[in-house]
C-alpha cells in the first residue's frame, strides 16, 4: 500500500520556514531560491489541503495548523537525522541498544565499559535508562539489565549479582559511634525506595525487630536519589554498597549497620529469545557475566 506521505524536500523546506517564519531565511539556510521554497510549501499545502502560512506584502505568518504540524514534523526529521548519522557512523560495526536500570548503569557498568571497548572495538553499546520491564517487540532495545526474579516472557536471563543493601547514612547520624543497632536505626527517618517498598520491613524482620513505621518515610525511585537524600542528612537508606563506593570512600556516607538484606532477586541481563544467537550480544553477554563473576560481594548468595 502506498504511504500518504509528502515529499521529504517539501517537509524540510516547511520545517525551516516555520522555524524562521520566513521563506527568505529558509532559502538562505537550505541554499535554495525563495521561489523554490514557495513552490515546495505550496505543494505541501495542496497535498494536505490545509493552509500553513498566511501571506501578505509584509511577509508570511504561520497559521495555528501550520505551527502544530511544524512541531510534529521537526520531531520526525530530528529522529530521521539521528538514525541517519547513527548508521553512517557504524561503518560495519555492530550496535547494541541496551536498556539499563539507572544507578547500576552509571555506578557499576559504565566504569567497566572501557575494558569492553578495548577488547571489542567493533561493537558499539548505547545505554538508555529503564527502571521496569517492557515489551521488546515495542522498542528498539536489543537487551536489558534489570533487577528482579528473571520472570520476563520471551527472554533468556543471565544472572549477574545480588543487591545485598545495607543501612547507610551521613556520618553525623552515628553521633560518634562505630555503628547503630536496629533499634537505633528504627528511630531515624527511613528513606524508602519506590521499587523496593518492603525493603525496610524485610531488613528489620531479619534483625528480629518489629517497627510499626517501617514503611513510612519519603520515597525515591532511584538509588542515586536515596544516596543524595542520605548525604544531606534526610534519613537512613538501604543501598547496596557497590553502588555508592565513591561516597563511602570519600566519607560522605557511612555504613550504619553491616547486616545486609538478602534476596532471591538479582540483577540480570535479559536478551530476547530471537536474538540470543546474535554474535555481538553473545560477546557482550559473555563479557558482562565475566565482569560480574570477578566482582565478589561479601554477602552474595549466588
Amino acid at each position: 500500500m502506498r504511504r500518504k506521505i509528502p515529499s521529504t524536500s517539501a517537509l524540510v523546506s516547511f520545517e525551516s520556514a516555520a522555524r524562521h517564519e520566513s521563506f527568505t531565511k529558509a532559502a538562505q539556510e537550505l541554499s535554495l531560491t525563495q521561489s523554490a521554497i514557495c513552490r515546495q510549501i505550496a505543494s505541501l499545502e495542496d497535498f494536505l489541503g490545509v493552509e500553513l502560512f498566511k501571506r501578505s506584502r509584509r511577509g508570511v505568518k504561520i497559521t495555528d495548523a501550520g505551527l502544530s504540524y511544524s512541531r510534529r514534523v521537526a520531531l520526525q526529521l530530528d529522529a530521521v537525522e539521528r538514525d541517519t548519522l547513527s548508521i553512517m557512523g557504524q561503518q560495519g560495526s555492530s550496535v547494541i541498544e541496551l536498556a539499563v536500570v539507572p544507578t547500576f548503569g552509571t555506578q557499576w557498568l559504565l566504569p567497566r565499559l572501557k575494558d569492553f571497548q578495548m577488547r571489542h572495538p567493533e561493537v558499539t553499546l548505547n545505554l538508555t535508562n529503564r527502571t521496569r520491564p517492557f515489551l521488546f517487540a515495542d522498542t528498539d532495545f536489543d537487551a536489558a539489565i534489570y533487577f528482579g526474579d528473571a520472570d520476563w516472557p520471551g527472554t533468556r536471563a543471565y544472572r549477574l549479582m545480588s543487591e545485598n543493601p545495607m543501612p547507610v547514612c551521613a556520618p553525623a547520624f552515628l553521633n560518634g559511634q562505630d555503628r547503630l543497632d536496629a533499634e537505633q536505626i528504627a528511630l531515624l527517618p527511613l528513606l524508602q525506595q519506590t521499587t523496593r517498598p518492603y525493603a525496610w520491613r524485610q531488613w528489620f524482620n531479619d534483625c528480629q525487630v518489629q517497627v510499626p513505621r517501617d514503611m513510612t518515610g519519603p520515597r525515591y525511585e532511584l538509588f542515586s536519589m536515596l544516596a543524595q537524600a542520605a548525604i544531606h542528612e534526610m534519613g537512613v537508606a538501604l543501598i547496596p554498597p557497590f553502588l555508592i563506593q565513591r561516597e563511602l570512600e570519600e566519607g560522605r556516607l557511612v555504613i550504619a549497620n553491616s547486616h545486609a538484606l538478602t534476596s532471591l532477586k538479582a540483577y540480570h541481563l535479559m536478551i530476547p529469545e530471537r536474538k540470543t544467537a546474535t554474535v555481538s550480544l553473545q560477546t557482550f553477554g559473555n563479557w558482562l557475566v565475566e565482569q560480574a563473576q570477578r566482582f565478589k560481594l561479601p554477602h552474595d548468595k549466588a
